[in-house]
């Protein structure tokens, strides 16, 4: 498996307080009282080129291209995006964080997370989410089955690998504190991008914070090492479950150009629909886009995914209020954000196809408009 390839929930994490320093530095404050052209990167206002033809867009990945972003290359490979007169441009992310990006209009969409789009917004940063690509966080622990550890008081005495940041170890030690255990006795080491299965194997640290639907897959179905996991939507009593990853726009987008928000998320929800349908195909399509990838993994994550692509009886990247505000309390509780964030503003599903609408459970777009609908979960 190439290492490069993994998704990091914890690279998300660590990079949220280094993005508000990047947003106040670039002055995006500034853009989101001054920015009035809309349209992003595409900067047609959702009107097409001057001679009718397709709009210009660009999508910025939150990492490099994974399982979770199958639904996207499988619309833009059977034409998705151009029967909805987008031609789309996917690129790799910034060091800087999708946020600042999305703000500026340097891409006009993008793909983050819960963690890091708060803090963002904490800061002045106009993006808004407009569709998560998972109704819950498929983020666990993960350590070696003969390693003894079952459940989050079996941590005490143990070593965890990752990024060094303030959530990763929050989000342990409540896991542990929650199950009866002592959280002052679990061992944190700054790893950063490593392969954690061979980490573990090796003896330098016990435990890491993974997708289950990458990591835990590669270690089991690839690699054929036995694993133990404890997920975190097993322990929402102890953790708020949130969206991660998410699709993301800016404000100044959404109020200028709303129906091309709602083209690109018509056409990305078909190609999610049809992740879920046949997820050999969006395997194929994936890696017919991204070659490089491992197959036996693609192809055994896009079926993992395939029933959680979309939360039964709701449609394509509905978001959940309670969710938010949940998420949103957590992280200043745990000092992570100085001060409350008015989470109804950081997501919006009024631009969603109608299927996932009519689900939601109510939340609030740019400028506060709010929908409330019945069916929320």
């Amino acid at each position: 498996m190439p290492r490069s390839r993994r998704p990091h929930p914890a690279r998300a994490a660590r990079s949220a307080r280094r993005l508000l320093a990047v947003a106040l530095a670039l002055g995006l404050l500034a853009v989101a009282a001054c920015s009035s052209s809309g349209g992003g990167a595409g900067g047609d206002g959702g009107d097409g080129t001057a001679d009718g033809g397709a709009r210009d867009v660009t999508l910025m990945l939150n990492w490099t291209p994974n399982a979770q972003h199958a639904g996207i290359y499988a619309a833009d490979a059977l034409g998705y995006y151009e029967d909805a007169g987008i031609d789309l441009t996917i690129v790799e992310p910034a060091d800087t964080g999708v946020e600042p990006v999305v703000a500026q209009g340097d891409a006009d969409f993008g793909i983050a997370q819960a963690e890091s789009l708060l803090p963002a917004r904490a800061a002045g940063v106009p993006v808004v989410s407009i569709a998560t690509l998972l109704p819950h966080n498929d983020s666990s622990l993960m350590a070696l089955a003969d390693s003894g550890i079952t459940r989050p008081r079996d941590l005490e005495g143990r070593t965890y690998g990752g990024y060094g940041g303030a959530l990763e170890t929050e989000l342990v030690k409540r896991l542990v504190e929650c199950d009866g255990g002592d959280p002052d006795r679990v061992e944190f080491v700054e790893v950063g991008n490593v392969d954690y299965l061979t980490g573990m194997q090796r003896g330098r640290f016990d435990f890491a914070w993974v997708f289950n639907g990458w990591d835990a897959l590669a270690a089991e179905e690839v690699q054929g090492v036995a694993v133990t996991t404890i997920p975190f939507i097993d322990h929402l009593d102890c953790i708020p479950d949130w969206y991660t990853p998410l699709l993301l726009t800016s404000e100044s987008m959404i109020e200028d150009d709303p129906e091309l928000v709602r083209d690109f998320l018509a056409a990305t929800a078909r190609g999610y629909e049809l992740a879920v349908a046949d997820p050999q195909q969006a395997a194929d399509l994936l890696l017919d886009a991204v070659p490089e990838l491992d197959r036996d993994l693609v192809e055994a994550s896009t079926a993992y995914h395939a029933s959680r692509f979309i939360e039964p009886g709701q449609g394509w990247g509905h978001q959940e209020a309670p969710v938010w505000s949940a998420f949103g309390d957590f992280l200043v509780e745990a000092g992570l954000l100085d001060e409350p964030v008015d989470t109804d503003a950081a997501f919006t599903d009024d631009l969603l196809p109608a299927g996932a609408a009519a689900g939601a459970g109510g939340g609030a777009g740019a400028g506060g408009a709010t929908t409330t609908t019945a069916g929320g979960a």
